[in-house]
């Protein structure tokens, strides 16, 4: 079988859901090869993340419940952008209320797509680094159960490989940040 360049064809997109972070819709296309059928998708903004390190080489992450899987998740800090607001922006403001802390560098690692099969959802990846502990605690969301954790690289390389709940983007993100850690 031969794949090609050209896109299929929307026949029909029909908004299924739409709540305060995503949508969901089903989308009917016909294929180059005339095959016609339905995708669903979820829209998202998209995201951005932050693999913060401390002046001592530790790690700063949070473990937070996730209803979803029904448990609490290992992750670095990140939050779904805005409108009309910026990665670097968000990122800025999302370390602050979830971690406390302040990064005075930042250099962009890269990004990716979370989920292509099921949806559009892009993370954008960032180093920060010159990090300052804010006087005041984190002002986490009112549906936010975060602790603060601080991790050694290969105690977080460690964690992953020993089976420890760690989500996918923080897993992609710490090996997009391994040539800058020490």
């Amino acid at each position: 079988m031969t794949i090609g360049t050209e896109p299929p064809q929307l026949l029909k997109q029909r908004l299924h859901y739409r709540g305060r972070k995503f949508a969901f819709e089903v989308n009917s296309l016909r294929l180059p090869n005339n095959a016609e059928g339905e995708w669903e998708c979820i829209r998202h903004p998209g995201g951005a993340l932050a693999v913060p390190i401390t002046p001592e080489g530790k790690l700063v992450l949070v473990r937070q419940y996730r209803f979803a899987v029904q448990g609490r998740l290992l992750e670095f800090p990140a939050g779904t952008l805005e409108l009309n607001e910026s990665p670097a922006d968000t990122i800025g403001r999302e370390i602050e209320e979830e971690t406390g802390y302040r990064a005075h560098k930042w250099q962009k690692l890269g990004e990716f797509f979370l989920a292509p099969g099921y949806s559009d959802e892009i993370i954008y990846a960032f180093l920060a680094q010159e990090l300052e502990l804010l006087d005041k605690p984190p002002s986490q969301d009112d549906d936010e159960d975060i602790e603060t954790v601080l991790l050694t690289p290969q105690e977080l390389e460690r964690a992953i490989l020993e089976g420890e709940p760690v989500d996918s983007k923080s897993i992609s993100s710490f090996l997009l940040a391994k040539p800058f850690l020490t």
